[in-house]
């Protein structure tokens, strides 16, 4: 299996298709890389597409450390540079995004390009001042019973979140497909990872962000309310904002085309950018 090496020893797995241009795609919680695999094959003929599964996702190690998203950044660094990708474009969904976020803040935009976001809130948690929080990991009390029922039933607790997260049923086939790669998540880096992601808020440094941005807004989210990933592609000073009226979470999931249509084009937009002679 293609895998490279965190500077922690962590083995991290990961598939890619094309050539061209590196786009790396980051799947968001209890998933792994080969959830974007109907959209891979059209999304290889524009550019390199890189698909890793994060720590304790997928077929990468699953250490009993490392699961704070400061550490996932650090983990995609290092598979940049392993890989010796430049100019690279970072498609981050859910999870994926707060990953991004943090690369960009620890790292800055070496080796990268532009970003594409895909429904994200950047504070899960609601407070006083934020009522666009997570519909069930909304506060600490919250996000205790989400991960006691997810460690009671895992089987239960997947199937029903991938059903929260598909505007469009599935195929048989590709749910047992799907859930399937969910399960090769422990529920320990799962809990772990959901308990760092959940509590941090992205709102002091979004604004300041001047990369690039294509952020991806799905209008029948059952996870998110509608206005958070919205927040994101208004606060980010060099970002532009697609809607998807018939999508829930899974955008590449639920509209697929226009996924790859939107993603292809931004990434034709942005190459153009760099060749004029005022970039």
């Amino acid at each position: 299996m293609p895998q490279v090496t965190a500077n922690d020893s962590t083995k991290l797995f990961y598939e890619e298709a094309g050539q061209g241009q590196p786009l790396v795609m980051i799947h968001g919680w209890t998933f792994s890389g080969r959830f974007f695999r109907n959209v891979v094959p059209a999304l290889s003929e524009h550019a390199r597409v890189i698909t890793p599964d994060l720590r304790g996702h997928g077929r990468s190690d699953k250490p009993g450390h490392g699961y704070r998203v400061a550490r996932l950044a650090a983990d995609l660094r290092d598979l940049l540079t392993a890989l010796d990708l430049r100019d690279a474009t970072l498609l981050g969904w859910s999870l994926g995004c707060p990953v991004i976020w943090s690369y960009l803040e620890l790292f800055g935009r070496d080796r990268i390009r532009d970003v594409v976001l895909v429904e994200q809130t950047p504070k899960q948690f609601q407070t006083a001042d934020w009522r666009k929080a997570h519909a069930q990991s909304f506060d600490q009390a919250s996000t205790a019973t989400m991960l006691m029922q997810m460690k009671a039933d895992p089987a239960r607790f997947d199937e029903q979140n991938l059903t929260s997260c598909m505007h469009v049923p599935p195929p048989d086939g590709e749910k047992a497909f799907m859930l399937a790669e969910m399960a090769l998540s422990p529920v320990e880096a799962r809990a772990a990872a959901m308990e760092d992601h959940t509590v941090h808020d992205w709102r002091d440094l979004l604004p300041r962000l001047d990369v690039p941005a294509l952020v991806m807004v799905a209008k029948q989210d059952k996870v998110f309310p509608q206005g958070g990933p919205e927040w994101v592609g208004e606060h980010m000073p060099n970002a532009r904002a697609v809607e998807f009226e018939n999508s829930s979470h899974m955008i590449f999931h639920d509209e697929p085309e226009k996924f790859v249509a939107a993603v292809s084009g931004f990434l034709g937009e942005t190459r153009d950018r760099s060749r004029s002679p005022s970039a």
